[in-house]
């Protein structure tokens, strides 16, 4: 669920009419009760909800079978993951929907502020994931992530130190794994170590050190982010092999395509595979695991920017630069640039189709 009843509450009582699907937010928490209370209109399906707003405000991208619900004018807001889904941005050129995704709204500092509360429950997930993954029963290692006295401690690597990464890399480290991060990104690497009390060790990223790390790794933690973009593939077959039977992947990148060639979506019902001996772990949307968390962090991000286009309607696209970055599709065009050169489509500026 992307709003809690007390975010309801805020737009109700700024004078906008909120529908609400039965039954959407249980899964968080949130009985239909709370959200009547908050002033919402409860309607009994998805149809009835995307056919009488006129801004869709909602967390997955949608689904094939939801295909059906875009339309001409419609404001859709929620995460996309464009690049590795050719299907959705026909969808949504097709339908001339004006889409904007969470996850490349950016400031003018190129912080990503909708994405990073789900990066920050993901990368502290993924530590929790790897210790529970390297235990028995099941494939992995048999190791306990820490270690003890006269047991050596897992050894972690992670692959990027932005939002997901970092809070991997700390996560791990507070279960006393032996950890070093890897990107290319200097003062990143500087002020991770620095919150760690110089226990995490860093690397600049490059093939070399990559390859040099990864080997017989026990853990491996993949938070490479390219903003609206494909995740370059980071580790061929051969690396992921040279992890050694038994080792544990959790590839946070899966949502924009994954940065390992053995790399594919998973669920959180089915949530792993072994290939080459290792046991994958690759979810996407990690933190559906704690919906209740993840309503509640996502909620407080996005309220604003929901508010605003409640507001102002498009004109909130012209006031607000971070937003309009955020837009993906935009009346039938394809407004960001890197999904338009991951599925070789044409792009055009928001600037140049904005009304």
């Amino acid at each position: 669920m992307a709003l809690t009843p007390q975010a309801v509450r805020a737009l109700t009582e700024a004078g906008h009419r909120v529908l609400v699907e039965r039954g959407a937010g249980l899964g968080a928490g949130y009985p239909d009760e709370e959200y009547d209370r908050a002033g919402a209109v409860l309607l009994g399906t998805p149809e009835e909800v995307a056919g009488s707003c006129q801004l869709l405000v909602k967390v997955k991208e949608p689904q094939p079978e939801e295909y059906r619900l875009l339309r001409p004018g419609l404001v859709l807001f929620c995460y996309l993951h464009l690049a590795p889904q050719p299907g959705l941005t026909q969808a949504l050129l097709e339908s001339r929907t004006i889409a904007i995704a969470y996850e490349t709204v950016q400031a003018a500092d190129g912080s990503l502020p909708l994405l990073r509360p789900m990066s920050l429950i993901a990368g502290r997930l993924a530590g929790e994931v790897a210790a529970q993954h390297l235990r028995r029963p099941g494939p992995g290692r048999g190791k306990l992530l820490g270690g003890i006295e006269g047991a050596e401690a897992a050894r972690c690597i992670v692959l990027g130190a932005g939002n997901a990464g970092s809070r991997a890399a700390l996560t791990l480290d507070a279960l006393q794994g032996q950890v070093t991060v890897l990107d290319r990104d200097p003062a990143r690497l500087r002020r991770l170590q620095e919150l760690s009390d110089g226990r995490i060790a860093i690397r600049l990223l490059d093939g070399e050190s990559l390859m040099e790390e990864v080997v017989g790794a026990d853990v491996l933690v993949c938070a490479v982010l390219v903003p609206g973009a494909l995740t370059p593939r980071l580790l061929t077959r051969e690396a992921v092999r040279s992890l050694g039977p038994g080792a544990v992947l959790v590839d946070i990148s899966i949502d924009q395509g994954g940065a390992c060639e053995t790399s594919r979506p998973t669920t959180l019902t089915d949530p792993t595979y072994v290939e080459e001996g290792v046991v994958h772990y690759c979810v996407t949307n990690m933190p559906g695991a704690v919906p209740r968390t993840a309503t509640q962090a996502l909620s407080a991000a996005v309220l604003p920017y929901v508010l605003r286009l409640a507001s102002e309607g498009l004109e909130a696209l012209r006031h607000d630069p971070a937003l309009a970055r955020g837009v993906n599709t935009f009346d039938g065009h394809l407004t960001i640039r890197p999904v338009a050169e991951a599925q070789g489509l044409p792009y055009t500026p928001l600037e140049k189709v904005l009304p």
